[in-house]
C-alpha cells in the first residue's frame, strides 16, 4: 500500500502564504517557524521537510513573490508601458504583504535571506523591453537609465499608497493615472 503524500504542493503553498501574511502583520522578528506551522495547520516538521529552515522558507517566500509579480508583468508586457505600470500597481495592491517583503528589506535585516539568484530578473525584463521599444536605437545604458526612472516613479507611488500616505489632494487612482500618462509622454519625446 502506498504511503499518502503529507507534505504536498498545497501545504507548501499554504506555508508560503501564511509566512508572508504573519510577517507582514507581526514583523519578521516576531514570527517563528512554530507560529507559521501552527497557523498553517501543520507541524514544524513539514516546514523543515519542505524548505529546510526559516531562512530557506523566507527565501522561498521572496522567490514566490517575484515569480507571481513577474507573471503579471509578462502578461501585461505586450500591451506596452502603460499596461505594465497598471499591472505593477494592481499586483502590489492585491499582494501588499508580499510587495512589502520583496521591496521593504525587512526580511534580510532580520534573517539571512535574499531572493535566489535569477529570481528577480524576469519581473523587470518586460519593463526593459517596453522602454527599448519606446526608445528605438537607444544605447543599453540609456535604456537602463530610463528603466530606473520609470520604475522609481511607479514604485514610489505604489509604496506611498500602500503606506497610507495622502495623495496630495488627488485620489491615488488619479495620481497614478497622471504619472503613467506623463511617463508615456516623456518617453515619446525621446523617440
Amino acid at each position: 500500500m502506498a504511503r499518502p503524500v503529507v507534505h504536498d504542493e498545497a501545504l507548501r503553498r499554504r506555508l508560503l502564504d501564511t509566512a508572508a501574511s504573519l510577517i507582514s502583520r507581526d514583523g519578521v522578528a516576531s514570527v517563528s517557524l512554530r507560529s507559521i506551522a501552527a497557523t498553517a495547520g501543520t507541524s514544524t516538521t513539514a516546514v523543515y521537510s519542505l524548505f529546510g529552515g526559516k531562512a530557506e522558507l523566507l527565501t522561498a517566500v521572496l522567490d514566490d513573490g517575484f515569480a507571481s509579480f513577474a507573471a503579471s508583468q509578462q502578461a501585461a508586457g505586450a500591451a506596452g508601458l502603460e499596461a505594465l505600470g497598471r499591472a505593477y500597481r494592481t499586483w502590489a495592491l492585491e499582494h501588499p504583504a508580499l510587495y512589502g517583503l520583496m521591496f521593504g528589506g525587512s526580511l534580510a535585516s532580520q534573517v539571512p535571506c535574499t531572493p535566489t539568484p535569477g529570481a528577480t530578473e524576469p519581473s523587470i525584463a518586460p519593463l526593459f523591453a517596453a522602454v527599448a521599444a519606446a526608445l528605438p536605437g537607444a544605447a543599453d545604458d540609456e535604456i537602463a537609465s530610463m528603466v530606473g526612472v520609470v520604475w522609481g516613479q511607479v514604485h514610489g507611488l505604489v509604496s506611498l499608497e500602500l503606506a497610507g500616505a495622502p495623495a496630495a489632494g488627488w485620489t491615488w487612482d488619479a495620481a497614478y493615472d497622471a504619472a503613467i500618462r506623463q511617463i508615456g509622454r516623456s518617453l515619446g519625446r525621446y523617440t
